[in-house]
């Protein structure tokens, strides 16, 4: 019997991998915390760059004042705030890679033939130590291939191309349908299938043996169980790709094939182990729906991205949250055996995890009811549309102690039509007012480069901004200045420019601030919270986000001690 024909018997699952596939769908985002510049290309520059809007250039003379040590300070600053994003998101996409290989393992496409394949190492090669050599190399040339297709991605797009997929509205919603497409596959509308001829191909090389045929049979095996892992891998490849970093696919597939050949060779090694198998049931395709469901949940967060950066306004906050609710509703119902598909057998007793896990997606989908009327929702709020996106908003307003309104304040601020601040603070949107309005004041600024894409720019919004100490300084100390680094709405045709820092056009509102952040900040990161005071001088060293409610509060009173 040749490899082919034994990879198409059997098949088995385990309904406790919900809790993996969870994990894997929804942790890659906390990695977004760094919004690709688009058009902005960096490169070294002096201490003391030329901005290049006509008002902001002025920044740049102020800042040459500064003393030489305080200068050195802030550049020294810069330089060390770009590389830990990076780092983070790599390391976030390698154990996405990793969750995803492990929940791949339990697939109906490859779980059976966990046994089979040992056994075929262990019988056909005559020595164990031999089956085990051979286990060995059959587990690297699963990970070849899938770093292989990981630095195919990069190569096809390239470095640039990756940057811009984290904000580019075609992409992003093309990600979306991706996304559904996947789920739909899972609930059993269609198979994604790779031709059969490639397999069949592979499959002839395998029976050639030697070291040559274990990689074409580790090539087979990747095509034939492609209708289940192909949805995994393509999750994990749109969302490395959409964090702009240029190992983000190759790192992701390396801990994913790292993950699905790791039993294969634990099982080699202790064939013993394969007793504690689980046994096949009707059950098996369970798990394919309800990574369906998590596949249509993810997809929202990419047309949300979408929706706020190109301001459609009709992707609230409550019409995600209803949709979440709804979705995992369904989910919970599902594994209580109360909704079915075609494909589904009828369930006629619930096993104990299967219990606890629609307690989970119940109890999950119960949670979100609350934020309808505007709650918080802080354990999920990072991934959540803003709160001021909010219609029928009751928590910001139970917060009370909004300021009042001033003649200067309740005028209309530019790009006030299209940005609400949070929390109902009293803030601006573009660098020049803001700063003119700090000098008649004569308050301190807090620049707050953000982005609509940014998770951590809602995770402190929503955590930490709120917390009393906190508003109260950001409301009666501070000139508040949100600046979007990752808005599309095009800029007057007066305003257009080419950046005298990258050299290339700032056609949009994203373009003019986050070529302002990487021009004088050298850092693209975000959040990035600048304080300075009304001429335009840093008062102390930027910070990114912080967490912890006390720590953000010293931050601000620095500012403070410093003006």
């Amino acid at each position: 019997m040749n490899y082919l024909r034994m990879l198409s018997a059997g098949r088995a699952w385990i309904a406790l991998v919900w809790v993996v596939i969870s994990l894997s769908a929804v942790q890659p985002l906390w990695a977004q915390d760094t919004i690709s510049t688009d058009d902005i290309e960096f490169t070294p520059v002096d201490p003391t760059p030329a901005v290049a809007p006509t008002d902001t250039a002025k920044i740049a003379s102020q800042s040459a004042t500064v003393g030489t040590a305080q200068a050195a300070t802030v550049d020294a600053v810069a330089d060390t705030a770009t590389p830990e994003p990076v780092k983070d998101s790599l390391w976030v996409t390698f154990l996405a890679g990793l969750v995803g290989g492990f929940a791949a393992i339990f697939m109906p496409c490859i779980f059976p033939l966990l046994p089979m394949t040992i056994s075929f190492f262990t019988k056909q090669s005559g020595t164990r130590a031999k089956g085990i050599r051979n286990a060995l190399i059959y587990g690297v040339s699963i990970i070849v291939i899938y770093v292989a297709l990981g630095l195919l991605i990069t190569v096809i797009f390239g470095a640039d191309a990756l940057n811009d997929l984290s904000t580019n509205g075609i992409f992003n919603f093309a990600f979306f349908l991706l996304l559904v497409v996947f789920a739909a596959s899972f609930f059993g509308a269609f198979e994604i299938m790779l031709p059969t001829s490639w397999a069949n191909k592979m499959d002839a090389k395998a029976d050639q043996g030697g070291l040559i045929g274990i990689f074409f049979m580790a090539a087979t095996l990747a095509l034939v169980s492609f209708s289940c892992t192909g949805p995994i891998i393509g999750t994990l490849l749109v969302q490395a790709a959409s964090m702009g970093e240029l190992l983000g696919p190759a790192v992701g597939m390396f801990g994913f094939a790292l993950a699905l050949a790791l039993p294969f060779t634990l099982f080699s090694l202790f064939p013993s182990w394969m007793t504690s198998l689980p046994k096949s049931g009707s059950w098996l395709n369970s798990v394919k729906v309800t990574l369906g469901f998590l596949e249509l949940a993810l997809a929202l967060k990419f047309l949300s991205n979408v929706d706020l950066a190109y301001h459609w306004q009709w992707f609230d906050r409550e019409v995600f949250l209803v949709l979440w609710v709804i979705i995992f509703g369904m989910m919970g119902f599902y594994l209580l055996g109360k909704l079915r598909f075609s494909h589904d057998s009828e369930l006629t007793s619930i096993s104990v995890p299967r219990l606890f896990l629609s307690i989970i997606s119940l109890a999950f989908a119960l949670y979100l009811i609350p934020g309808l009327w505007g709650a918080p929702l802080q354990s999920v709020s990072a991934f959540l549309p803003p709160q001021q996106t909010q219609d029928f908003d009751l928590y910001t307003r139970s917060l009370g102690g909004f300021p009042v309104a001033e003649s200067e304040s309740a005028a209309p601020k530019k790009y006030g039509d299209i940005f609400e601040a949070p929390l109902g603070l009293n803030a601006f949107f573009d660098y020049d007012e803001g700063m003119a309005y700090a000098k008649k004041v004569n308050k301190p600024v807090m620049i707050d480069f953000t982005g609509h894409a940014c998770v951590n720019c809602r995770q402190m919004e929503a955590n930490v901004w709120p917390k009393p100490d906190v508003l109260k300084r950001l409301r009666n100390d501070y000139v508040l200045i949100q600046l979007y680094v990752d808005d599309k709405t095009e800029l007057p045709t007066a305003e257009q420019r080419v950046s005298s820092y990258s050299g290339k056009t700032i056609r949009t509102i994203g373009n003019q601030w986050s070529d302002l952040q990487a021009s004088r900040f050298n850092t693209n990161s975000q959040p990035y919270y600048v304080l300075l005071d009304n001429n335009g001088k840093e008062l102390v060293t930027p910070q990114g986000a912080v967490r912890e409610p006390e720590n953000f509060v010293k931050f601000l009173d620095s500012g403070l001690n410093a003006y």
